[in-house]
C-alpha cells in the first residue's frame, strides 16, 4: 500500500482530516509538568492519549526537539513510540540537499526515527528529492506555497508566465511514480491552494496555517480536499496543544481537537 492509500484509509477510519502539530515549547508547559524528568515527553504523551482517536496524523517540527540538545532525540523517539500504529507521523524537517546527503537525511527520518512521512524543500531539484521517495510507504511533502510573509520573494515569481510554485507542483506530479508525494500549501493562501488542487487532483496536501496563523478553515477544507473529501491534511498546533495552560491541558486539547475535527467534517459535506 502506498502512502496516499494509507493516508486515505486512516482518514476514513478515524473520520478525520485533522493533524495535530506536536511543536512543544518547553517554556509553555504547565507548571505541573516542569518537575518531570522529561517534561516535553510527559506533555506530548498526555496530548496523544487524549486525541489519538480523532486525528489522522501528528506532525513534529524537528526544531523543537533539536533545540533540546542530546535529550531532544530521546524525547522525539519516546513521543513517536507513544503514537498508535497506523496514524501518520510527519517529520517536519524541510530537508533539502544534494543526493548523497539527502539519502542520509531520509535514512535518519524514516529508518532511525521511524517517521511515516517528512517535509522536503525541493529547491535543489529532482536529485535532492528522489532519495526520500524510494519507499512507496513513506510520504514526502514538498514545499509548494508556504504561509510565511517571505514566501512571495520566490514562490510567486513569474517563470515563463507561470508562478514558480506551479512549476514545483507540476514537477512533483511528474515525480510521483510511487504515489507517495504530496505538497505543502498554506491555508493563508486559499487562491493558490485551489489552483494546486486543480493541478494535482489526487495527491495529498499538507495544509498548515489555520488557528494561530489565521487561515480560513472552510476554504482550506473546500479547496484542499480531493473530490471525495479526502487527502487534505489540516494541521493545527498551538490552538490545540495550548488550549489550556493549566492541569486540564489534555482535556482542553481534546475539546479543541474535537471541535476542529467536527467543523472540518462539516465543510467536507457538499453544499445543499
Amino acid at each position: 500500500m502506498n502512502f496516499a492509500h494509507h493516508l486515505r484509509n486512516v482518514q476514513e477510519s478515524h473520520s478525520s482530516l485533522l493533524c495535530i502539530g506536536l511543536d512543544t515549547d518547553r517554556s509553555k508547559l504547565p507548571a505541573s509538568l516542569r518537575s518531570e524528568p522529561d517534561p516535553v515527553f510527559a506533555f506530548n504523551r498526555q496530548i496523544i492519549d487524549a486525541t489519538s482517536d480523532i486525528v489522522c496524523a501528528y506532525k513534529l517540527n524537528l526544531a523543537f526537539y533539536e533545540a533540546l540538545g542530546e535529550r531532544g532525540g530521546e524525547t522525539l523517539r519516546r513521543t513517536l513510540a507513544q503514537i498508535p500504529e497506523g496514524i501518520i507521523t510527519i517529520g517536519d524537517a524541510k530537508r533539502g540537499d544534494i543526493g548523497n546527503t539527502a539519502a542520509l537525511y531520509a535514512t535518519a527520518l524514516f529508518d532511525v526515527f521511524g517517521f511515516g512521512a517528512c517535509t522536503v524543500n525541493p529547491y535543489m531539484g529532482g536529485d535532492s528529492v528522489e532519495p526520500f521517495c524510494r519507499n512507496p510507504e513513506r510520504g514526502v511533502f514538498l514545499l509548494a506555497v508556504t504561509s510565511n510573509p517571505g514566501a512571495r520573494d520566490f514562490q510567486h515569481l513569474r517563470v515563463r508566465g507561470t508562478p514558480l510554485y506551479e512549476h514545483v507542483v507540476r514537477k512533483a506530479r511528474s515525480w510521483n511514480e510511487h504515489g507517495n508525494i504530496g505538497l505543502v500549501v498554506g491555508a493563508t493562501r486559499p487562491r493558490q491552494l485551489r489552483r494546486v488542487r486543480e493541478i494535482v487532483p489526487h495527491m495529498p496536501l499538507l495544509i498548515p496555517g489555520i488557528g494561530a496563523q489565521g487561515g480560513d478553515l472552510k476554504q482550506a477544507v473546500r479547496y484542499g480536499c480531493d473530490r471525495d473529501g479526502f487527502l487534505a491534511v489540516i494541521n493545527a498546533s498551538r490552538s490545540v496543544i495550548y488550549a489550556s495552560a493549566g492541569e486540564d491541558f489534555a482535556d482542553a486539547a481534546r475539546s479543541a481537537a474535537l471541535s476542529l475535527r467536527d467543523e472540518i467534517n462539516l465543510y467536507r459535506r457538499p453544499s445543499s
